[in-house]
C-alpha cells in the first residue's frame, strides 16, 4: 500500500488477482436469458398452422375423391368428407394398373438411381472441393453448365442408344442415363468445402492413408447428413419421373407413373379410380418421409450451421 500526494491510499494489486477492482462494477460473465431459446408468438403459430393445412389439403382431397364416385367429384359442390368406396377403388386401381409390378419397378429404379447419384456425387464433390488438379474450376463450370441444357434435347439420342443396346422396355434404360446429376455434384461440393477441414485430410495423409482410404474413412462419415438429404431428394425425383420412363417402357413393365396411364384409358375414365391410383403411388413416399423426415431436417440444419 502506498500514499499519494493527495493523501489517499493506493493499493498495489497483482495482475492475476481475480478480485474486482475497487470503484468498478464487475460485469457478469453471462447475461440473464442469453442462453434461452426464443419462442415464436401466436401469429407465427397461426401462419405455420395455416401453411400446414394448405400443404396437406391436396392429399386430403385425393383421399376424398378416391372414396367417392366420379359423379360426386364433377358436381358444382363436390363433397369435402370422405365416402365409403375407398377400399374398393384402391383394389380396382391396384388390379387394373398392375401396381404391384409398378411399385416394385419404381423401388428398383429409384433406389438404384439414388444410391449411384449419392456415391458418384460425393466422389466428384470431394475431388472438386479438396483435391488439387489442373482445370478444376473449368471442369466444375462445365458440370454446372450442363444443367442449362434442356433434357428434351437428349431424348432422341438416348432412345437410339437404349434401343441399340437392347434395353428398350427394360429397367436399365431408365437407370443408366440418371446415374449421376450435376446438381448432386454441386450440392456435395458445396457441403464438403465447408464441412471437411483440410487439416483432417492432412492428418490422414500423415498417417499413411491414400485418397481412397481417406474417402471411405474420413469423407463419408463427414458427408453422411448431406448424403442422406441428397438420397431422399433424388429418390423422390426419380419416383415421380414420368417422361423418360414413358418413352422407354411399356405398360407391360411400367413404373408407378407409367402405370397411371392405364387408369386414364377408356372412353370415360373413372376419376375416382384414377385418384385412388394416385393415392397408392404417393403412399410409399409419405412413409419414407415419416421414417426419415427428422433426419432430413437434421441434415439440412447441420449443413446450414457448417456453411
Amino acid at each position: 500500500m502506498e500514499t499519494t500526494s493527495t493523501g489517499r491510499s493506493l493499493t498495489l494489486r497483482r495482475p492475476d488477482d481475480p478480485r474486482p477492482r475497487p470503484g468498478r462494477r464487475s460485469r457478469p460473465l453471462f447475461r440473464p436469458g442469453a442462453g434461452r431459446q426464443a419462442h415464436a408468438g401466436p401469429l407465427a403459430y397461426l401462419l405455420l398452422g395455416l401453411m400446414t393445412v394448405l400443404s396437406l389439403f391436396p392429399l386430403y382431397w385425393t383421399m376424398v375423391a378416391a372414396s367417392t364416385s366420379s359423379q360426386a367429384i364433377n358436381r358444382a359442390n363436390p363433397p369435402l368428407l370422405p365416402g365409403g368406396n375407398l377400399i374398393s377403388h384402391l383394389g380396382t386401381a391396384w388390379q387394373h394398373a398392375d401396381l404391384g409390378t409398378a411399385v416394385l419397378n419404381s423401388f428398383v429404379v429409384s433406389g438404384s438411381v439414388a444410391l449411384s447419384t449419392v456415391l458418384f456425387s460425393t466422389l466428384a464433390g470431394f475431388a472438386f472441393a479438396k483435391l488439387r488438379f489442373r482445370f478444376r474450376t473449368a471442369l466444375l463450370l462445365v458440370v454446372i453448365a450442363t444443367t442449362a441444357v434442356p433434357p428434351q434435347l437428349s431424348v432422341i439420342p438416348l432412345f437410339q442408344i437404349m434401343t441399340s443396346l437392347g434395353w428398350y422396355d427394360h429397367l436399365p434404360a431408365v437407370i443408366a442415363p440418371t446415374l449421376v446429376s450435376a446438381v448432386g455434384v454441386f450440392f456435395m461440393r458445396q457441403y464438403l468445402a465447408e464441412a471437411l477441414p483440410y487439416e483432417l485430410i492432412e492428418a490422414a495423409r500423415v498417417d499413411g492413408a491414400g485418397s481412397h482410404r481417406i474417402f471411405w474413412h474420413v469423407v463419408l462419415p463427414m458427408a453422411r447428413p448431406a448424403m442422406l438429404v441428397l438420397f431422399l431428394i433424388t429418390f423422390v425425383q426419380s419416383w415421380n419421373d414420368f417422361f423418360w420412363p414413358f418413352v422407354v417402357l411399356t405398360s407391360e413393365n411400367p413404373t408407378v407413373q407409367v402405370a397411371m396411364v392405364k387408369l386414364a384409358q377408356g372412353f370415360v375414365p373413372d376419376q375416382s379410380v384414377i385418384m385412388a391410383g394416385a393415392l397408392l403411388g404417393t403412399l410409399p413416399l409419405l412413409l419414407l418421409f415419416l421414417v426419415f423426415g427428422r433426419r432430413i431436417v437434421g441434415g439440412l440444419i447441420q449443413g446450414a450451421l457448417k456453411g
